[in-house]
């Protein structure tokens, strides 16, 4: 008896080839999204950057300059701004319209002088950038309460109180613009850098509620969650703990092609951002994924992140341990290898110096 010839078996598709497609078309997709841009031009608008004289909050500057806005940027640190001054001139800025003002932002009161003095200099502030930031990097065990302190005062505490001094005069124009730069670690809490984390957090309520608020009002507030920047600003992070193994850790992750971007990219997504009046805006494909991940699976995050920890530096035992050093006084043939060579050109372009 003679059977049938068995059929044959049909072409495996490349469904892994086909994952691939979609994902890279997704991601294709999110940076068209990401970088349409919106109808808020900063032509002839007034616009107030905190810690605008090195990394992002410069580069933010140098943006706004050229597209014609009038711009004030604020740092503690005289020299650095009077740099800061220098480099905008020399993109396009003029004289009569830029504005450097040396204030300690994590003091309510030289927040409101500073807001009244850009007030009567260039005029009622547009646009507010808070970007004044500080890092602590080192393990739970050598951190005390004063970085806990510092980071709030720096992270909440400053950008309150220079929204509710820019706030009456939006207000009353019934527009305006505020902009919160936070951190992917204001979604995800990063092992060896609590302070920074916990007070990020902060910002991302804070400026969730101030939206919610103020929407209605013609005020629209953007939270800004950058993932791993190539600002240059790795040199002037305080790191405890055993410092120079703290510091190589943080200064390669920083550098590292794909999984960081450049501080012009972001500074261009956050723009558009602000002109299409975003409530929230996270930076760089791998900061998108994780803070998804977080947000439908938190423990799972949490619980793979305690690995992570695991591969970091240990406590550090020595009375010299707890001390706050800069990243730039922990250096090692690590941070000036290679690996960092993204980094340090970003600390040349942008005033982070040593």
């Amino acid at each position: 008896m003679s059977h049938a010839p068995a059929p044959a078996s049909l072409p495996r598709k490349p469904t892994h080839w086909l994952l691939a497609a979609g994902l890279g078309a997704a991601a294709v997709a999110a940076t068209l999204w990401a970088n349409r841009r919106g109808s808020y031009e900063l032509t002839g608008r007034v616009v107030l950057i905190t810690g605008g004289s090195r990394g992002l909050g410069l580069v933010l500057a140098r943006q706004a300059v050229a597209e014609g806005a009038r711009v004030a940027i604020c740092a503690r640190d005289a020299a650095e701004l009077e740099r800061a001054r220098q480099d905008l001139l020399t993109h396009g800025a003029a004289e009569a319209d830029v504005l450097t003002l040396a204030r300690d932002l994590t003091d309510a009161n030289e927040v409101r002088t500073m807001v009244a003095e850009v007030e009567t200099r260039l005029g009622p502030v547009d646009v507010l950038v808070n970007n004044a930031g500080i890092i602590t990097a080192g393990p739970l065990d050598n951190m005390e309460l004063r970085d806990f302190e510092d980071s709030m005062a720096t992270h909440f505490w400053a950008p309150l109180h220079a929204m509710q001094a820019v706030l009456p005069s939006m207000r009353r124009r019934g527009e305006g613009r505020i902009v919160n730069i936070s951190s992917l670690g204001g979604k995800v809490a990063i092992p060896h850098m609590a302070p920074y984390s916990a007070s990020k957090f902060a910002l991302v309520g804070l400026s969730e509620g101030f939206r919610a608020e103020l929407r209605h009002e013609g005020v629209r507030v953007t939270t800004v969650c950058p993932g791993l920047l190539r600002t240059g600003s790795a040199g002037q992070a305080q790191v405890k703990g055993k410092h120079k193994k703290e510091f190589a850790w943080f200064s390669v992750a920083d550098a590292l092609p794909g999984l960081t971007m450049s501080a012009e990219q972001a500074a261009r997504q956050i723009w558009n951002a602000t002109r299409r009046g975003d409530g929230e805006i996270i930076l760089s494909l791998p900061a998108k994924l994780l803070a998804a991940f977080h947000g439908l699976l938190p423990g799972v995050t949490t619980d793979l992140l305690s690995w992570v920890n695991h591969a970091l530096p240990a406590t550090g035992e020595s009375p010299a341990a707890n001390e706050r050093r800069r990243g730039y006084d922990s250096e090692s043939a690590i941070t000036r290898s290679p690996l960092t060579a993204l980094t340090r050109k970003a600390a040349r372009d942008n005033n982070e110096l040593d």
